[in-house]
């Protein structure tokens, strides 16, 4: 992502059809951190992929990754394709440049660019760093006599959680269409990170509150409380529709985490931390 002459060499290497954009220092929480390396990677990262496409072969299409992180502070509820962008982190900020570079390309050279706005999706496979995963990981730990607390941020802090494997699948859809548009991908429902707590410590049979500790750090500078998206337009437009629903996601990222840590037995030291 940041070696321009690579990616024109992969381009023209493999000569692709469609180029999914997924490539992005894609932790929160770490952007405040890494601010230069945010912008570069995720912002600077999404031109140089365009900009190689352009060189190469303009007829390929392009997917751009974008996120609810640019809504941030936000204007209106639900977020749609036409909520003005308000973002409150390094992250949400290089994500927003990604996504006016997209537009931009896309009318200034006739190239197939489009953004998806995908909202929190989660799977088993979901990095540790993140709150689903973190939470489900220590629950995990914790029902297995491996751990005995988890610490964690604001509970209040609202997200429009859904399924990657219903989200990747939009993305899909957004590049088989006549004409690039972009759109939000979302489940049109919000939900607390107190409740994904409540959910994935109900679901091994432990009371969240004799566990969970709350702890001011893992607090963001400038905090993000509610992000809820409409779909409509994808639902029209793509006839797209999410499959799983919270709870499902919830459980199914608790079951699968129940049986690593099971066999794993705790070894493995970069995942027994869960409270960073």
């Amino acid at each position: 992502m940041l070696d321009q002459t690579s990616l024109e060499h992969l381009v023209r290497t493999v000569g692709p059809h469609e180029v999914y954009n997924l490539g992005a220092q894609s932790f929160v929480g770490s952007s405040w951190g890494q601010p230069i390396l945010t912008g570069d990677v995720t912002g600077l990262g999404v031109t140089r992929i365009l900009e190689a496409i352009r060189s190469v072969d303009k007829s390929i299409r392009f997917y751009q990754a974008s996120s609810s992180e640019m809504f941030g502070k936000v204007h209106e509820t639900p977020q749609r394709e036409s909520t003005p962008l308000h973002p409150r982190s390094p992250y949400g900020v290089a994500k927003a440049y990604g996504h006016y570079m997209t537009a931009n390309y896309r009318e200034s050279y006739d190239m197939y660019a489009c953004s998806g706005i995908l909202f929190n999706h989660e799977s088993p496979r979901r990095g540790l760093e993140f709150v689903t995963r973190k939470i489900t990981d220590g629950v995990a730990r914790i029902k297995l006599g491996l751990a005995h607390e988890l610490r964690l941020g604001n509970l209040d802090a609202k997200r429009d959680w859904g399924f990657a494997g219903d989200y990747v699948e939009a993305m899909w859809m957004m590049l088989q269409q006549d004409a690039p548009e972009d759109y939000v991908v979302a489940t049109g429902e919000t939900h607390s990170v107190r409740e994904f707590v409540e959910i994935a410590f109900s679901r091994v049979g432990l009371n969240w509150e004799d566990h969970v500790v709350i702890d001011p750090k893992f607090y963001r500078p400038a905090e993000v409380d509610l992000l809820l998206g409409d779909p409509t337009r994808a639902r029209k437009e793509l006839g797209w529709e999410p499959k799983m629903s919270f709870q499902e996601l919830t459980e199914t990222m608790i079951d699968s985490d129940m049986r690593r840590v099971s066999l794993l037995g705790g070894q493995a030291p970069s995942l027994v931390r869960i409270s960073a």
